[in-house]
C-alpha cells in the first residue's frame, strides 16, 4: 500500500526539504539536493544522477507525468503524494508542475574529468548568482563544453536554484569546483592554454586561436578577475564594447566567446 499522502507542512520529510532547500551546509552533511520539475528530473535521470525520493502533488501534476514517472526510475525510489498546500510551500519556483525530487549530486575533482586530446573548458571564477552559473551551463551544454570549472565559488553548485537556472544542464555538464591555484597548476600539466577576459585586454577575442587544448576564463561582473588569475593567464581578451559601458553579463561574454572558440574548431556540435 502506498503510503498516506503528505498534508501537515510539519512532517519531518517537508521541514527536512525546507532545511535542504534553504541550506548549503545541510545539502553537503546529507549528500542530498533537490531538483524540481519534470524536464530537469528527466534529464538528470538521463546523466545517471540518483534520485533517492520523489514527491508528487497529484492536484498540479499532470496525469500523463504521473504515469510516466511510474516507469522512469528502475529501481523506483521513494514515493510520496502531497498535498497542494504542502507542495506549494515546499515549491522554490512559481507555477510548479508538481513534481520535486531528492537526488545525490555528481562530486568529481579535476582528476576525475574525461577529456578528449584538445578539450575545450570553461573556467568561473568566484561566481555567486546562482542564475549566472546556471546560465553558463546551458551554454556549456548547448556548446558541447568538455567541463566546466567554477574556481573559489561562493554558491553551492548543486543549489537548487542553478538547477532551476541550468534546466537541469549541471548534470549534463562535467563540473568540478576547485582553489584557483590548483586549477592553473592543472591547466599547465595538461597543456591547456588559458585565455583571461577582462575590459583591460588589449586582444580581442576574434583573434585568437582557440584550436587547440583551450580554457576560456570568465571573472565576476563587479570585480572581474583577480590577479592571480590574470598573471597566471597565457592570453588577456576582451569583446569589443562600442557603447558607453565596458562590460556585458557574464552569461552572455561566455557563450559570446565559446561559441567562437566553436566555430573556429569547425562547428562540430
Amino acid at each position: 500500500m502506498p503510503p498516506e499522502p503528505i498534508t501537515s507542512p510539519q512532517n519531518p520529510r517537508i521541514k527536512n526539504l525546507l532545511r535542504l532547500q534553504q541550506k548549503p551546509a545541510e545539502r553537503r552533511q546529507q549528500n542530498l539536493t533537490i531538483i524540481e520539475g519534470y524536464r530537469e528530473l528527466t534529464i538528470a535521470q538521463q546523466a545517471g544522477v540518483e534520485v533517492t525520493t520523489l514527491f508528487v502533488c497529484p492536484e498540479l501534476a499532470e496525469p500523463a507525468r504521473q504515469r510516466e514517472l511510474e516507469t522512469l526510475f528502475a529501481p523506483r525510489p521513494e514515493y510520496f503524494t502531497v498535498s497542494k498546500t504542502v507542495f506549494e510551500k515546499v515549491a522554490y519556483r512559481e507555477g510548479s508542475d508538481g513534481i520535486l525530487a531528492l537526488a545525490r549530486p555528481p562530486r568529481r575533482a579535476l582528476t576525475d574529468l574525461k577529456l578528449p586530446p584538445s578539450p575545450l573548458l570553461i573556467i568561473l571564477e568566484a561566481v555567486e548568482k546562482p542564475g549566472n552559473l546556471g546560465a553558463v551551463l546551458r551554454t556549456a551544454d548547448a556548446a558541447r563544453v568538455d567541463a566546466v570549472i567554477v574556481c573559489d565559488p561562493r554558491t553551492d553548485l548543486y543549489n537548487p536554484n542553478v538547477i532551476r537556472a541550468s534546466i537541469g544542464c549541471v548534470f549534463t555538464n562535467q563540473v568540478v569546483a576547485a582553489p584557483t591555484a590548483e586549477v592553473v597548476a592543472w591547466l599547465r600539466q595538461h597543456g591547456i592554454r588559458s585565455y583571461a577576459t577582462t575590459p583591460a585586454a588589449t586582444g580581442l577575442y576574434t583573434n585568437m586561436n582557440f584550436s587547440g587544448p583551450s580554457a576560456i576564463v570568465m571573472g565576476t561582473e563587479a570585480t572581474g578577475l583577480s590577479d592571480e588569475w590574470l598573471a597566471a593567464a597565457d592570453a588577456q581578451i576582451k569583446i569589443p564594447m562600442a557603447g558607453y559601458i565596458d562590460s556585458l553579463n557574464v552569461s552572455t561574454c561566455t557563450a559570446i566567446m565559446t561559441f567562437e572558440a566553436v566555430r573556429q574548431r569547425g562547428g562540430q556540435i
